[in-house]
């Protein structure tokens, strides 16, 4: 076991804590891969033979230095490659590594249901159930060239190799990503536009005081919007300047919502991504003489202040309020 997969618990819009986090990893090895907004991955095959430790026992080092540096538990999943430990991510639990040994793989994977598998999705997983092939001990028992033929060439035989246990990643060092992601489900399928707007609203706000946290702004916004059928449309804008104002993040949205001309849609779920992340003192922004936009982004500075102080839902826009 040399991979770890750690989820720290981060509080709700907490994620410029993580690159500090990353630090703590970095302490043990520099082949650490950022997995916003709140874990990593952390290959310790050169840290078992320095610290005379296996992955395990490295984890525990690790959850109590969050804990004593940062005041953030994780949970921590270990496997011989970093699918292995995402995987194993899953069944763990605060205080508990849960660990897959290299001579185990088959009997832990057997009972998973297919959709465990990364870049397995739900069209491919219920492709797979129709036949019978619900957990990745039946597809590993599959012959190669049914896999083939359900899901194409390619798919089924990474398919064939990942159920058996075969894990060709790696462990990629990079920064913190350059993107922010938030969504917004519904409790049931929703018709009503108002609350649509709502979710938008809400969503433009979180991403924007994010954004702020890290002293970041965006290039791009991407809207997904979810239907009842599980389909979904994606629709991306540029924006006039990079941002992290969230009155002009939520003009942006609401644009792009109306431009899709929705009518009595039932929306499952509504997400809003943040992409082009730049500095924020790398940013031109263009001067403007009116008083009330200089007055609204004073006020999100003195709301930032009261979030950090009192919680995210300390200051919020009245729309939301209710």
């Amino acid at each position: 076991m040399t991979i770890l997969c750690v989820r720290f618990q981060l509080p709700p819009m907490y994620e410029a804590a993580l690159p500090g986090l990353l630090g703590l990893l970095e302490e043990f090895t520099p082949v650490v891969e950022a997995l916003p907004p709140d874990g990593a991955l952390a290959d310790l095959r050169g840290a078992e033979r320095y610290f005379g430790r296996d992955a395990v026992e490295l984890a525990s080092v690790i959850r109590v230095r969050a804990l004593a540096h940062h005041g953030i538990d994780c949970v921590i999943g270990a496997g011989p490659g970093p699918m292995l430990a995402r995987i194993a991510l899953r069944d763990a639990r605060p205080g508990v590594t849960r660990a897959v040994p290299a001579d185990a793989v088959a009997e832990f994977l057997a009972d998973k249901p297919v959709a465990v598998l990364p870049g397995v999705g739900a069209a491919t997983a219920r492709t797979l159930c129709e036949y019978g092939l619900d957990t990745l001990g039946r597809v590993a028992a599959a012959p190669l060239s049914t896999l083939q033929r359900l899901v194409g060439a390619k798919a089924g035989r990474d398919l064939h190799e990942k159920a058996n246990g075969i894990d060709r990643g790696r462990v990629v060092p990079n920064a913190v990503s350059r993107s922010l992601a938030t969504e917004r489900p519904f409790d049931r399928d929703e018709l009503d536009p108002e609350r649509h707007r709502r979710a938008l609203l809400s969503a433009a706000e979180e991403i924007g005081a994010r954004l702020r946290a890290v002293e970041k702004v965006c290039r791009t916004l991407t809207l997904t919007v979810r239907y009842a059928d599980r389909s979904a449309t994606v629709r991306s804008r540029t924006l006039v300047e990079p941002t992290a104002h969230s009155a002009a993040l939520a003009k942006a949205v609401y644009g792009m919502y109306d431009a899709l001309g929705l009518q009595r849609a039932r929306v499952r779920a509504i997400a809003l991504r943040a992409e082009g992340l730049t500095p924020a003192e790398q940013a031109s922004h263009q001067l403007s003489f009116d008083p009330v936009d200089e007055r609204v982004r004073r006020i999100e500075e003195v709301a930032d202040r009261a979030r950090a102080k009192f919680g995210p839902r300390a200051v919020m826009p009245g729309r939301l309020a209710a």
